[in-house]
């Protein structure tokens, strides 16, 4: 692929070129057969990134704010109360989501930069009942991760349905549906998949799909998964019409997932991130998100004194990478790098060469060569 401008930011990772041939064919009919082979392709292969064999997966046109609506009102009944468990600006998304649709919903907030401990959850729930428990897993405003198994543990025999935002995950972080007891992941394509955006995903286990089918109603019509499901088992019938060319591009990047592997691919997702973090680190930054819960998938980075956010971005767009400015409490403050999906090492080294690039047309001191030496270290670790 082209490096003329490559896209670190936490949205759509770098394309594989055999994704973007995919996206250069022509489009076809949305009820075409190499349609639907594609469509059964990329449900299979979703179901075994997120290590289920019962599950059922979902995928239409929409996104991952689409993904979060699908999972609350396909799970969450009148008389239910859930339990929002948030790492930061998407947790507090989730809660509004479900807010809006007069779900009883109350958050339990980790400050930012840190995740919510296990221990916390633990006596949250004991001083409430909860029907719902909803988690994000990689939150792409402050690059944490949680301890979504210790979650699940805590949860295990409860009688809790178990919701996960793995949009910043899934594909990139394991992610143990069967074995965990994960009862909804919600996710999406741009990101650890390494696709186009697009598309809305999820995979309903047993006990969720029991638990819409026991729902009289939900407050939606095109994100009800019942409408859905008779498409999914056969996606040449119709409900509504899908986007081809994301249906296809989707697919391809799923067969990329299952060929390198997926133990191999979280591997190098902490190969990378730690490649990354070690170049940033040499040329002078530190980052926001608490050690112990950084993330494979992404960095947020602090600005040191002397770096403006918006002059900073600008410049390191024209060295050829884009990389994303914080969000709510953190503009300003941080960047965010995003290092998922098939970011390979000769795409790190580019990114960290154009930085060092960058500082120097900005004046800003720094060891020239270390981030780029600290990087090429870490990856022949």
């Amino acid at each position: 692929m082209s490096l003329e401008k490559l896209l670190l930011i936490p949205g759509p990772s770098p394309v594989h070129p055999r994704i973007v041939h995919s996206l250069s064919q022509p489009t076809l009919s949305h009820v075409s057969p190499v349609l639907a082979e594609d469509f059964k392709t990329a449900l299979d292969n979703l179901k075994k990134t997120v290590f289920t064999r019962r599950g059922e997966p979902f995928l239409f046109a929409g996104g991952g704010t689409l993904s979060m609506e699908t999972a609350a009102v396909n799970t969450i009944g009148p008389s239910d109360r859930v339990l929002v468990v948030s790492q930061g600006y998407f947790g507090e998304r989730m809660a509004q989501v479900c807010r809006s649709f007069g779900l009883d919903c109350d958050l339990l907030e980790s400050e930012w930069g840190s995740a919510v401990p296990p221990e916390a959850l633990e006596d949250r729930l004991s001083g409430g009942r909860f029907s719902v428990v909803a988690a994000t897993h990689i939150d792409t405003a402050t690059g944490v991760c949680a301890p979504i198994r210790d979650y699940a543990r805590i949860l295990e025999g409860r009688g809790t349905l178990f919701l996960l935002d793995g949009v910043c995950a899934t594909g990139g972080v394991e992610e143990r549906m069967d074995d965990w007891g994960i009862d909804v992941v919600l996710t999406a394509p741009q990101k650890c998949f390494g696709a186009p955006p697009g598309l809305a995903l999820c995979v309903f286990s047993e006990r969720a799909m029991d638990k819409r089918k026991s729902l009289q109603s939900v407050p939606a019509y095109y994100a009800d998964i019942l409408r859905w499901l008779p498409v999914m088992k056969d996606p040449t019938k119709y409900f509504s019409t899908h986007c081809v060319n994301e249906v296809r591009a989707f697919a391809e990047s799923t067969r990329i997932v299952m060929e390198e592997g997926l133990e191999a691919r979280f591997a190098r997702h902490v190969r990378t991130a730690r490649a990354i973090r070690k170049g940033l680190a040499g040329l002078g930054f530190s980052f926001f998100t608490r050690e112990d819960c950084l993330a494979d998938t992404l960095s947020v980075v602090l600005y040191p004194a002397g770096l403006e956010d918006a002059a900073f971005r600008a410049a390191y767009f024209e060295q050829g990478v884009v990389v994303a400015g914080g969000l709510a409490q953190t503009a300003g403050r941080v960047f965010r790098m995003g290092h998922m999906g098939n970011v390979s090492a000769a795409q790190v080294l580019f990114a960290l060469d154009a930085l060092e690039r960058t500082l120097k047309l900005l004046r800003f001191p720094f060891e020239e060569g270390a981030g780029v030496q600290a990087a090429e270290t870490a990856l022949a670790e």
